[in-house]
């Protein structure tokens, strides 16, 4: 536990006091936020704010694991994993800012980069003597057994790329995604040190810090975004948590708030190509609340309640013996 706390206040740490340096230095590349002009009217003065903060996020959660964790193969995945996906948010943040392309990275091939990241994490873990193929799930003492295809296939799409576009989805308000990792992170770290997995406890620990310190400057009104850098990066991280914990299942209780993003997402796109109307005022969810009317840091306060609903309800369900 003390581990993890070093590596939380450190990657805390780092992240305030590179802060005002980064952005300063991002807004004089003037790498800024481009604001979609059909979402709401409110986020157009958000226009120009530096993005690609997710540069420091990341850095600082991975410098601080590296320093304090024990060294393990299960950890050089997860951040083998993490940096993948943060390769491909640069990539595609980059492609906005710099060659000034409002999409960035194509969708088939952002999906197929994070899949392939996704299924490498899925497949080294499926052939693990240690890990294997096998799918606890919440409320029952079993175990599914899978072929080592159908665990990487699963594990690869739904887990690690889902997770990643999930966060992405959620990364939509000051501060909103940053405070829902750092819930999510925290309940993940609490189940890794129940499974004896001390780096990967630190991991998640660092990463709750480096989120919490990231808010400091990304609160309601932010200073910088995070970007794809940062969103996707965050992703690949729980998502390999996840897997690397087996607590695959564990991730739509404890990501709760996630699956509910994308859910209102998905059903959108399908109600509307069904009927040619829409369920919310606009996806994801969040911004349906903000266009009722809700002030943006109420909807952030009330979906941090619910993340961290989701997240004791996963522990409640914690496999093997999560520490509280």
């Amino acid at each position: 536990m003390h581990r993890v706390l070093y590596a939380g206040l450190l990657a805390l740490a780092i992240v305030l006091g590179l802060g005002p340096v980064t952005i300063a230095y991002l807004r004089r590349l003037k790498f800024g936020q481009a604001v979609r002009t059909d979402g709401p009217q409110s986020h157009l003065k958000k226009s120009g704010i530096p993005t690609m903060g997710g540069l420091l996020l990341v850095a600082a959660f991975m410098v601080a694991t590296v320093l304090v964790a024990p060294p393990g193969g299960r950890l050089s995945l997860a951040l083998a994993a993490t940096a993948g996906y943060f390769f491909v948010g640069l990539t595609d943040d980059l492609l906005i800012v710099v060659r000034r392309r409002p999409l960035g990275l194509k969708a088939r091939h952002k999906l197929f980069w994070q899949c392939l990241f996704g299924f490498g994490v899925a497949y080294a873990v499926a052939v693990s003597p240690e890990l294997g193929p096998r799918l606890s799930v919440p409320g029952w003492s079993g175990t599914i057994d899978l072929p080592v295809w159908a665990y990487t296939l699963f594990s690869g799409l739904v887990i690690m790329a889902g997770t990643a576009n999930a966060v992405n989805l959620t990364d939509g308000l000051d501060g909103l995604a940053a405070g829902a990792v750092t819930i999510a992170a925290v309940a993940y770290a609490l189940i890794a040190l129940g499974r004896g997995a001390v780096d990967l406890a630190v991991f998640a620990g660092a990463v709750a810090g480096a989120c919490l310190g990231f808010i400091w400057f990304n609160a309601p009104p932010a200073q910088v975004f995070m970007g794809d850098t940062g969103s996707l990066a965050l992703g690949g991280a729980l998502g390999s948590l996840a897997l690397l914990t087996k607590a695959e299942l564990w991730l739509a209780l404890i990501g709760g708030l996630f699956v509910l993003e994308t859910l209102s997402v998905t059903i959108q796109v399908v109600f509307f190509r069904l009927t040619g109307r829409r369920v919310f005022r606009m996806a994801p969810l969040h911004h349906h609340f903000e266009l009722l009317g809700w002030p943006e840091s109420k909807v952030v306060a009330r979906f941090w309640l619910i993340a961290l609903v989701f997240a004791l309800a996963g522990l409640m369900l914690a496999p093997g013996r999560a520490v509280f």
